[in-house]
């Protein structure tokens, strides 16, 4: 019998100063089984930095058709596609050409660090191509706050972001390009 996804509820309330963008998220995320919480974390942070009304998770790894997160507009074309992790060359074409931006998120750990080195040449040629990292040591932090219910108040100012999940404070000020790789 396959495994279902397991169901998280996030109140978000998100201040970005940097952006004028001001609003609360209710999300509900389906975690798939073999999705760990440390990515699940992930999926929430591309959210929170790119916070946007029509901003929605997708099936994610349930397909592989479709990014972690998209945004479409009313005339249901891609505006930005987000994919976590160290996607392949051909999944990153793919995004580059059916979206107008497409954004990468990983933690910056050894494996991040070797698929960089391998694909930056390759990637700077993608005009609508983001690459972000976030420090390693915030996978942990993040996964240790993780509750099937979890408040989370945001705050970004000056490419900063201050996260408290549930009255934990993520003391780490994070860089919000965290660091862009392009």
């Amino acid at each position: 019998m396959a495994l279902k996804a397991t169901i998280f509820k996030a109140d978000i309330s998100i201040t970005d100063m940097d952006r004028n963008y001001y609003n609360d998220h209710n999300l509900t995320i389906a975690r798939h089984p073999s999705e760990n919480d440390e990515r699940m974390m992930l999926r929430i942070i591309a959210f929170i930095v790119n916070a946007h009304e029509h901003l929605q998770f997708t099936k994610g790894l349930s397909d592989d058709d479709v990014p972690d997160l998209w945004q479409k507009n009313f005339s249901d074309e891609i505006e930005l596609w987000i994919e976590l992790g160290q996607p392949s060359e051909q999944r990153i074409k793919k995004g580059c050409n059916q979206s107008q931006h497409m954004m990468i998120y990983a933690y910056a750990d050894n494996s991040f660090e070797a698929w960089w080195k391998k694909e930056q040449n390759k990637l700077h040629t993608r005009k609508n191509l983001s690459v972000f990292s976030l420090p390693e040591s915030l996978a942990g932090t993040l996964a240790n706050a993780v509750q099937r219910s979890m408040q989370i108040q945001v705050t970004i100012q000056d490419g900063q972001m201050w996260l408290t999940i549930e009255g934990t404070e993520v003391t780490e000020s994070v860089e919000i390009a965290i660091q862009k790789h392009m």
